[in-house]
């Protein structure tokens, strides 16, 4: 018998988190369950749910945790995220230096650094590649897959499907790192990631 998915199956549809695009890459060809009739791409809710539950085991055993977008839609459901689970939180510009020189002000020296969306966020990307450091990317149908280690295939452009996706990743992670038992000790709602 199949492992039960983190959220009702419901949840994920109405979240909108599996809907891809018309565009694809071979690269995010293994994570498309379907092409509807309109050329949209579906995602597989099944690896999905999968990848959410690795991420989490990866993200808990790291200490220092950039979450990285420029993506409007995204910034507010990563300064959440950040907060909940005590990470540094880049919104906007990702500027040149802050993964690779020790003298500049904001350089971080990260364990792991988690990206919205590769294709927008590609500076961050490139510094993550040059300094070393894993890379965890949400990516839609369209994106690039090169250089990124724990791909997470989902909808990273609209607010409720990040704020779903987002919220369940931050739970996930604090029951990992053992900081809450269970889903009811989780005090957040998805609506504190997806307000409109």
């Amino acid at each position: 018998m199949p492992a039960r998915f983190l959220i009702p199956r419901q949840q994920y549809l109405a979240s909108g988190i599996h809907i891809g695009m018309k565009q694809k890459t071979k690269d995010m060809k293994e994570f498309i369950y379907k092409v509807r009739p309109d050329g949209l791409a579906v995602l597989n809710l099944r690896k999905l749910d999968e990848r959410i539950r690795t991420a989490a085991k990866f993200l808990a055993r790291a200490q220092k945790i950039l979450v990285v977008s420029r993506k409007s839609v995204a910034q507010d459901v990563i300064k959440k995220f950040s907060d909940i689970i005590g990470a540094r939180a880049v919104l906007g510009r990702f500027m040149p230096g802050t993964l690779t020189n020790p003298s500049y002000r904001e350089f971080f020296e990260a364990d792991v650094i988690f990206i919205a969306d590769p294709l927008v966020d590609y500076q961050a990307l490139r510094e993550a590649v040059k300094a070393r450091v894993p890379i965890v990317a949400i990516c839609d149908t369209f994106n690039e897959t090169r250089d990124i280690d724990l791909i997470i295939p989902a909808n990273n452009k609209g607010k409720k499907a990040l704020g779903t996706l987002f919220w369940l990743l931050a739970r996930e992670v604090l029951k990992e790192r053992k900081t809450i038992k269970s889903d009811k000790e989780f005090e957040y709602k998805i609506e504190d990631f997806a307000k409109e």
